[in-house]
């Protein structure tokens, strides 16, 4: 069966640079597409069809009304499109609006990514579980600096283990400071992405936004304060707990990890795993679990994560047959 959509306005979107969100409608809806100057032809089974047809016009509809698409945002949408038969673009595009988070706007690119931003509006302690190149802690420092300019919160804390592959504190020259610097460089980055610099400078002199090793958390309260625990996977159990109750009055606390990048010495459980099974079920406590599927730096990216998973796999069931 054939059809034709016609298509004037914001092709470049919708077709993709070197026409991959066109490779990608076509894998979505498992149709064929070819574009014409003014219409895009699909050729498949009628269910197939109605859907792709569905989701051209939607997406005509919202360019004529106004709506800007970009190449990135499409490809989200495809995604997500391939993954609920029941969604339409129409409500994602809505659902997915940009949200202002000091000097940008931000949209969520999933729909795991918009439940992210929902559980974190909606509870007060979130766990965001996956790879990374997910979001997890971009969102994350987002939300809180969002929560801390419409004053929802007084202060930000940022929080990681000094924790990495075959490295130790004591052999790194320099004071404490220099010394855990390196392993907090990515909640700079996203501070500094997201507000001015010389605004995070102020703030951070200031001790408005705190960013420290997990260590320095103990023994406080943390009152009226958006908290991020990043790469909570190379807590200890020990360390997780500790945090996880630290939480005060008015305050959020969210936790991010990638359970297959853990770093701890062999033998040591990880307190994220330990905390999924502990916790998962706490009521106000809310588990988003990201895949490869959300990553949304390089398409790469998402094949390299798929393989290393399937290695892993293989491996296992190898050594299980091993041991019988």
């Amino acid at each position: 069966m054939n059809a034709s959509v016609k298509i004037r306005k914001g092709v470049p979107a919708l077709v993709g640079t070197y026409d991959g969100n066109l490779k990608l409608f076509e894998q979505c809806f498992q149709v064929s597409a070819h574009l014409g100057p003014e219409s895009l032809e699909i050729e498949g089974e009628e269910p197939n069809i109605r859907r792709a047809q569905r989701m051209v016009e939607e997406y005509v509809t919202l360019v004529e009304s106004g709506t800007r698409f970009e190449n990135a945002e499409i490809e989200g949408f495809l995604r997500i499109l391939s993954q609920d038969p029941s969604a339409g673009l129409k409500g994602l595009a809505e659902a997915g609006r940009p949200r202002s988070f000091g000097k940008k706007s931000i949209a969520p690119k999933g729909m795991n990514q918009r439940s992210y931003v929902d559980a974190m509006e909606r509870n007060d302690m979130v766990f965001g579980i996956g790879p990374s190149g997910t979001g997890k802690t971009y969102l994350a420092v987002a939300m809180a600096v969002d929560a801390l300019l419409t004053k929802e919160v007084s202060r930000i804390i940022l929080a990681r283990p000094a924790v990495e592959a075959g490295e130790r504190l004591g052999y790194l020259p320099g004071t404490l400071q220099e010394k855990v610097n390196p392993y907090l460089r990515p909640l700079y980055d996203a501070l500094y992405d997201v507000l001015d610099p010389d605004r995070v400078d102020r703030f951070i002199e200031k001790n408005i936004i705190e960013i420290a090793p997990i260590a320095f958390m103990r023994g406080r309260t943390l009152n009226d304060a958006f908290v991020i625990l990043d790469e909570a996977q190379n807590t200890t159990t020990e360390q997780m707990k500790m945090f996880l109750t630290r939480l005060g009055f008015n305050s959020k606390a969210v936790i991010t990890g990638d359970v297959t990048q853990i770093d701890l010495p062999t033998g040591r459980r990880s307190g994220l795993v330990e905390a999924i099974e502990v916790v998962g079920r706490v009521t106000g406590i809310s588990m988003i679990f990201f895949t490869e599927r959300d990553v949304v730096r390089h398409s790469l990216v998402q094949r390299i994560i798929r393989a290393y998973e399937e290695f892993d796999q293989v491996r296992a069931a190898k050594a299980n047959g091993d041991q019988k």
